[in-house]
């Protein structure tokens, strides 16, 4: 299946299609789970993919301040995986970061199941140890938080323009 996407910033109207794509992955112990009120109050950390009407997409960039962000609740409607639209998410979030932050030296790193998909966008693995903000605020709460499978990755700033 072919189509043409459009990534833009999430608005308070998205919220439940954003929390329908999320509860899926979050059962599945892919993501942690996000009620639609965690959702709307953090909007702003959103961005989210669109097939003509249809929200088929989502990443949200936490801040944590101290220029240290990271890509979360990444996820994309099974009918679309294998079409380019986790790239253009992740993608759009580092441009943006470009854009944005054009004179300051940012960090970018996610925890995940899927190392070689951030591989291929320019992120390298490092340990998890680096992002103890990370580890206090999420980690804690995580239901595989002895027995975690994820890897952490970095995003190598210095890695060409997308």
């Amino acid at each position: 299946m072919s189509a043409d996407f459009l990534v833009r910033r999430a608005l308070d109207t998205d919220v439940r299609a954003i929390f329908e794509l999320l509860e899926p992955y979050a059962e599945a112990g892919i993501v942690l789970r996000r009620s639609e009120a965690d959702i709307l109050s953090y909007i702003r950390n959103f961005r989210v993919a669109l097939c003509g009407s249809r929200l088929c997409g989502c990443v949200a960039v936490r801040d944590f301040g101290a220029s240290l962000l990271e890509v979360r609740s990444l996820v994309v409607e099974r009918a679309f995986h294998g079409q380019g639209v986790g790239r253009l998410l992740v993608e759009f979030v580092i441009n943006d970061l470009r854009t944005t932050r054009p004179d300051e030296k940012w960090h970018l790193f996610t925890l995940t199941g899927q190392p070689g998909f951030f591989q291929r966008l320019g992120f390298k693995i490092v340990s998890k140890e680096m992002f103890p903000e990370k580890i206090w605020s999420d980690c804690s709460k995580c239901p595989k938080q002895h027995c975690c499978d994820e890897t952490a990755l970095l995003f190598d700033t210095s890695a060409p323009e997308i």
